[in-house]
Formats: C-alpha cells, sequence, structure tokens
C-alpha cells in the first residue's frame, strides 16, 4: 500500500496512491490525515488496503499530481522526526572532514539527533536558505514511521510487533559550515540543520517484497546533481544499525508515539565506486586522495533529486526533486 498526503491545511489531505504512482484516491471516510489513519492503524489499516487493492485494478481515483508541487511530505509535520547515523564509515569520513576523531562506541551504539518536525517540506517544493556561504548539503536517507511503541522495547519486539509502518525517502538538508560550531558546545544540531524534505509516497514494508528484510532495505538509493549522478550506494550494505535497532534505541527511556519518524542518516557504502549520497562526503573522499575538496557545495539554482528503483526499474516512492533558492 502506498499512501500520500495532497497540500491541505497543515496536515493534508490522506490519499491511497496506486502502486505505479499513476491515480489516486482521498479516504476521508477512512482517515482524513495520514497521522489520523497511524492513531488508527490496526483498524484502519485494513480499509485502507481495500482501496489499495481497487484502486490497482483500475476501478476507481484521480490522477495523482506527483511533480505537480500539490503533494506535501507524506507527514506534512510530526510529533517527531529523529535521525540516527546507521552507516557508520560515513559518520568517519564527515567528523574527520571537520577535524574530529570518532570514538569506538560509534560502533555499538547508535547516534540519534531529533531534528525540527514542524515544517518538512514536499518532494518538490523549493529548499530555500539565506546564504550559499552556509555551505548547503543534501543527505540521501531512507526513514521508517512508526507505530505506538512502549519504552524500552528492544529491537527484536520492535521487528516481531511489526511497529514499523511506513518507509520513505529522506533529504536531510544541511548546513556544512554551521555544523562544526554548532556541535562545539556540545549541544547538538539546531541551526544546520533546516526543514527536510520527504519523498512523495509513504508505502508499508510489504511493498518492497524481498527488498525488505525486517531491518533494511535491500536496494540502492541513487542522487542526483543537476542531472549528474552524486552516487547509488545500496542501502541494505554497510547499515551498522538496522531500522529495528534505531528504533529500540530511541525508545530506550521514552514511549514513541504513532507517527514518530525515524530515519537512517546518510546512506554510504564502504564500496567508493558506488558513489556518496552527500557531498560532504564526496568532498572528504577527494580530500584523502588529492589533499583537497574540488566540489562545490550546493548553489542557488542548483537541483537535488532522490529516488529508489525496484529491481525492475520502477520507481517505489516517487522522487525528491528540490530546488536550492534564496528566502
Amino acid at each position: 500500500m502506498k499512501l500520500a498526503s495532497l497540500k491541505s491545511g497543515r496536515d493534508g489531505r490522506l490519499v491511497v496512491v496506486s502502486r505505479d504512482l499513476s491515480r489516486c484516491v482521498a479516504v476521508p471516510e477512512i482517515a482524513a490525515t495520514l497521522q489520523q489513519a497511524l492513531d488508527r492503524w490496526e483498524s484502519l489499516a485494513p480499509q485502507l488496503e481495500a482501496v489499495a487493492e481497487q484502486l490497482d485494478r483500475g476501478q476507481h481515483g484521480e490522477a495523482f499530481p506527483a511533480g505537480s508541487g500539490g503533494v506535501a511530505a507524506p507527514l506534512p509535520r510530526a510529533y517527531q522526526w529523529a535521525d540516527g547515523s546507521a552507516y557508520v564509515n560515513h559518520v568517519e569520513l564527515v567528523r574527520k572532514a571537520r577535524g574530529a576523531e570518532m570514538p569506538l562506541s560509534f560502533w555499538t551504539d547508535p547516534l540519534v539527533y531529533q531534528g525540527g518536525s514542524d515544517d518538512f517540506l514536499g518532494p518538490t517544493d523549493e529548499a530555500r536558505f539565506p546564504s550559499e556561504e552556509l555551505g548547503i548539503d543534501l543527505e540521501a536517507e531512507v526513514a521508517v514511521i512508526t507505530g505506538d511503541v512502549p519504552m524500552a522495547t528492544g529491537a527484536e519486539q520492535v521487528r516481531a510487533r511489526r511497529d514499523i509502518r511506513l518507509l520513505m525517502l529522506v533529504n536531510d538538508w544541511t548546513l556544512r559550515n554551521l555544523t562544526a560550531p554548532e556541535l562545539a558546545k556540545g549541544f547538538g544540531f539546531y541551526q544546520s540543520k533546516p526543514a527536510t524534505g520527504f519523498s512523495p509516497v509513504a508505502v508499508t514494508p510489504d511493498e518492497l517484497g524481498a527488498a525488505w528484510d525486517g531491518g533494511k532495505v535491500l536496494l540502492p538509493l541513487t542522487s542526483h546533481v543537476n542531472g549528474q549522478l552524486l552516487g547509488a550506494p545500496e542501502a541494505g550494505v554497510d547499515m551498522t544499525f538496522d531500522f529495528p535497532a534505531l528504533v529500540a534505541h530511541c525508545a530506550r527511556t521514552r514511549n514513541l508515539r504513532a507517527g514518530t519518524i525515524v530515519g537512517s542518516g546518510t546512506v554510504s557504502n564502504l564500496d567508493r565506486a558506488k558513489g556518496s549520497s552527500c557531498l560532504a562526503e564526496k568532498r572528504m573522499l577527494e580530500v584523502l586522495a588529492a589533499g583537497q575538496a574540488s566540489t562545490p557545495f550546493l548553489k542557488f539554482g542548483d537541483r537535488v533529486r532522490i529516488e529508489m528503483f525496484d529491481r525492475d526499474g520502477a520507481t517505489i516512492f516517487g522522487a525528491i526533486d528540490q530546488r536550492v533558492a534564496r528566502v
């Protein structure tokens, strides 16, 4: 099942989307918003799935306005957005870029920061920033949306209870020239993490078939900058902490409520031939190879596209396709 939110008010209008992303249907008689559906998932998901089956049989629906600007993030705002750093080799490289050593504990205890969840970007919304001097960078990721997860739930319980309801793609925009001074204060990210962008649709795990192993997505995540391939690393490779582990980490000392979004962090492979999912990683690899970075950060007018395809070449989540612009 694929779900989306058309732009309407602060929380969007929930639609069920056909598997090929061509058609959709609103379901106000079931749930007006995705958050409402998540709040009553056990009873409402079967009803939504029945609509999805009818839609895929071509029985009803209207054109899904992907790429038109009328689609919001699946959750236009959320109760919580917690982003991890599951690809630890990426963390190591980015820390090197700012001259910071990486503690060995990073390989055994996940990193997570809590981002702003009150103002997400839709898949084709412009990403607006006050200055190019901030070091504008993309970060291509996968994320999950959870149901209610009780405090102290373990990773195996997350998997067994099927607490992961939906998956989607992320562009976790980052302002690199602000990260080092912010982190030096010892209190985490804030200004360096502006509004985050999400894919047009969120999908139930069964939509991925064999590409979902219960904890990882076993497909490449493709990123382009101005039409040039930046990378297509495998999301299921070199992921030190899978999604159940990340969710359990977030729930260690607090309850997670339905609609919590947990991100994977920038997808990255040790096989550098797969390319990168952010410019900071590419720049660091250039420094290691040649002594200096040659790839610039993003400028106003640049365009970023993030997408994931199944093994037959069909888009799964639709594309995040955003232009960098001045506020």
